[in-house]
């Protein structure tokens, strides 16, 4: 049997599901994160920016390179690991430290990443985090290190994947300007699974973070949409009492919807963006497979309470800018019908003053044919009858008499000729 040609793509996509591995932890490590929202400038190469980027760090550390065009890389920097991933709207770097450090989140780690290269970084910081695994220990213990590292009223605890873990986050920004999580891995748990513990904490918060872009997009377009909305409904207002002026409503309606599909072209990216994230999110927290934990709220009760309205907020600026586009489409059909109608009614009249016209221009013709008929007749008929006085003194017949003869035969002729000459022309038109 022949070999069978492999599509050119065949590897490439089959080694994209493997390319992305979870890191690996274990307890008495931390994790240092950072997430990098592009800026989307035009003429720059986001793609190259952020692996640029990279390889700047990586340099400074003399790390090994990626393969060009690499959309994620996880290597060896020093004494700890690094993974680095780029997505559609923001690059990520994870940072993997063994050792618990001298004090619980403390805002040094940070400093791995240079100052300097931070400040030439091509995106904008949309999170960073600290996150702290431990193992379990007694649950006194566990509450009260959760007391002091974390915001009470904003406090959400969890016990996941079978009780494999015990997983804590307030999603407040520290002084120094980071968000933290703390990890207490259960006796026996792998690293794999505490590593992808360990990933799914920061999709969330990432992918939470991004959502929340919707809600700023949602907020600024809500100051324009209120009065947009209030001009069409007067409008349409309008319509209904004044139908006179329906070309100069339809101008300005033609307007608000020009507006308004402006405004649908430029958040539908990240509208629907922030569907999608929001969908990441829930999914996120559905596979920890969360429990309740000493009566504390969960990360999906968080949610709930905290993120769930914000995308509702997002949703229902969608729908309402969709539904006013719509009823602006629907008014300017109603109106362009209307000026259709009285456009055509207008027609109709200067069809039928034309018309009226055209009969009274034939009128005057056949009026101006006539008397042509008759002066032309009447001097044909005098030059003929001078033509023919000599034959009275042959014939013994007077002029009156000569010239009465004449005139019947003559004005037949020219009423002839006129007639001709008329439907001669009618037929070359």
């Amino acid at each position: 049997m022949p070999p069978v040609q492999d599509h050119p793509l065949r590897f490439q996509l089959s080694n994209e599901l493997h390319a992305r591995p979870f890191p690996t932890l274990s307890a008495g490590s931390r994790a240092i994160f950072l997430a990098l929202k592009h800026r989307h400038e035009p003429g720059i190469n986001a793609a190259q920016a952020d692996l640029d980027h990279l390889i700047k760090l990586l340099d400074r550390y003399g790390a090994q390179h990626p393969q060009p065009g690499a959309t994620h890389y996880f290597g060896q920097l020093g004494k700890h690991r690094l993974k680095w991933e780029r997505h559609t709207e923001f690059v990520t770097f994870t940072l993997l430290v063994e050792g618990m450090g001298e004090r619980a989140f403390d805002s040094a780690d940070f400093e791995f990443f240079p100052e300097d290269w931070l400040s030439e970084a091509p995106g904008l910081r949309i999170t960073s985090c600290f996150l702290r695994i431990e193992p379990q220990r007694d649950t006194g213990v566990m509450r009260e290190k959760l007391s002091e590292w974390f915001v009470r009223e904003s406090l959400a605890a969890s016990s996941v994947l079978d009780g494999s873990a015990i997983i804590a986050g307030d999603f407040h920004i520290d002084p120094a300007g980071h968000s933290r999580f703390a990890v207490f891995i259960a006796d026996g748990v792998g690293q794999g699974r505490t590593g992808r513990i360990v990933q799914r904490l920061f999709e969330i918060e990432t992918y939470k973070a991004m959502s929340m872009l919707g809600l700023a997009k949602s907020r600024e377009l809500s100051t324009r949409m209120g009065p947009l909305d209030f001009e069409l409904t007067q409008l349409m207002e309008q319509m209904q009492i004044n139908g006179d002026d329906a070309a100069g409503q339809l101008d300005e309606l033609l307007r608000i919807s020009t507006e308004l599909e402006g405004l649908q072209a430029k958040t539908a990216f990240r509208f629907g963006a922030t569907g999608a994230y929001e969908a990441i999110v829930n999914q996120r927290i559905q596979i920890l497979r969360e429990m309740p934990w000493e009566g504390r709220q969960t990360l999906a009760e968080f949610m709930m309470r905290r993120f769930d309205p914000a995308m509702r907020t997002v949703k229902s600026t969608k729908t309402r800018l969709e539904t006013m586009s719509e009823r602006a489409m629907r008014a300017s059909g109603l109106l362009r019908t209307r000026v259709d109608v009285d456009r055509s009614a207008q027609n109709q009249k200067l069809l039928e003053s034309m018309n009226k016209r055209a009969d009274l221009q034939l009128r005057l013709q056949q009026t101006v044919e006539g008397l042509s008929v008759v002066a032309i007749s009447y001097y044909a008929v005098s030059l003929v009858s001078y033509l023919l006085y000599p034959l009275t003194g042959l014939t013994g017949t007077s002029k009156g008499i000569l010239t009465a003869a004449v005139t019947l035969p003559v004005v037949l002729l020219v009423w002839w000729m006129v007639r001709r000459i008329r439907d001669h022309s009618q037929d070359e038109r």
